[in-house]
């Protein structure tokens, strides 16, 4: 058997410049969601309108959850050197975006109740405070998603060109990182963040929406009706988010495509006469983009070293820990 030693990939990969750049900004935008939250739940008090109240509320759940992601970013920079951690912290911030998706799809269930409640009791609004308040919590939430999204992208590209000081010499190499960004999948717990910013932008266009045609047109029916559907819009995000971290949280990738081309390689050892097969084959993520993978072969080719299949897998980079087990069949030649 033979296991590759990840000691120097550790190191390579602990908590960098563009962790901290994202933890900056969610920090940045924590605050001022916070504040904005408190504006809106006491105007949606004062003015009675249930959309405004609703993204109030929605938005101090997004406040906890964005100060969840923050924490995530410095957990996982003070554990990066931990060796208790087998493959690293990193973990944590893939838990925090696990926890926020909780949050959101609680606070999609209060939002939903609140809006039912209202449709039965309605309530005299005041919709042009409403909406100037309204369409200031949007301005903060648009503002908050241009802090994150500059962050998500420059991260997500340093993360995915950041593999040159790897590099085995081949050009396809480069090139099968780019297929393969998947950028959802490089910082989920940033992403979480960016969620729950986009879905309180989101409700407050649904609000303003909501009072412009009760305020317009009479019908104050709409503001609840828009709770709802600000709910189930934001109740869907939530469940996306949930599958995301969770298949990684539950190392449940094995139909990830690096699999088949892992399995690609492997076939390719046998020379068509069948002498070598793959036994056992294990393949997880262990950073937003590397993977860890583990194989057991079978051959009558005594030819055949852990070396061997460890250089075939090597044109993938994002294989960064390879354990090699060969089993020797009588008769190998």
């Amino acid at each position: 058997m033979h296991t590759h030693d990840l000691s120097a990939w550790t190191h390579s990969h602990a908590f960098d410049a563009g962790n901290r750049a994202a933890e900056r900004g969610t920090r940045l935008v924590m605050v001022i969601t916070a504040i904005t939250m408190v504006v809106e739940i006491a105007a949606g008090l004062w003015f009675n309108s249930m959309a405004l109240l609703a993204d109030g509320w929605h938005m101090s759940s997004h406040a906890l959850a964005i100060g969840l992601s923050a924490f995530a970013y410095g957990a996982a920079r003070r554990y990066a050197g931990d060796g208790r951690f087998a493959f690293g912290a990193w973990k944590i911030e893939v838990l925090a975006g696990f926890a926020s998706a909780v949050f959101l799809l609680g606070i999609a269930a209060l939002m939903a109740a609140g809006s039912v409640e209202r449709l039965f009791t309605p309530q005299a609004i005041h919709y042009r405070e409403a909406m100037a308040v309204t369409a200031l919590g949007l301005l903060v939430n648009l503002g908050c998603a241009l802090i994150l999204g500059g962050h998500a992208h420059g991260h997500d590209h340093g993360h995915e060109d950041g593999h040159h000081h790897h590099g085995h010499g081949h050009g396809h190499q480069h090139g099968h990182q780019r297929d393969h960004g998947h950028g959802h999948h490089h910082d989920i717990n940033l992403r979480a963040a960016y969620v729950h910013v986009l879905a309180d932008a989101a409700t407050s266009v649904l609000a303003i929406v909501a009072l412009a045609g009760g305020w317009w047109l009479g019908w104050a029916w709409l503001d609840p009706v828009m709770g709802l559907v600000g709910a189930v819009l934001v109740g869907r995000w939530a469940i996306g988010l949930l599958r995301q971290s969770g298949t990684v949280l539950l190392d449940r990738e094995m139909d990830h495509p690096v699999v088949e081309e892992v399995r690609e390689v492997l076939a390719g050892l046998d020379h068509g006469d069948e002498s070598t097969r793959v036994s056992d084959l294990h393949v997880w993520r262990v950073g937003r983009q590397q993977f860890a993978c583990i194989v057991c072969l079978v051959t009558h080719d005594a030819a055949l070293t852990p070396q061997r299949v460890r250089e075939a897998l090597s044109v993938h980079e994002e294989l960064v820990h390879v354990t090699v087990e060969i089993s020797r069949c009588e008769g190998a030649h």
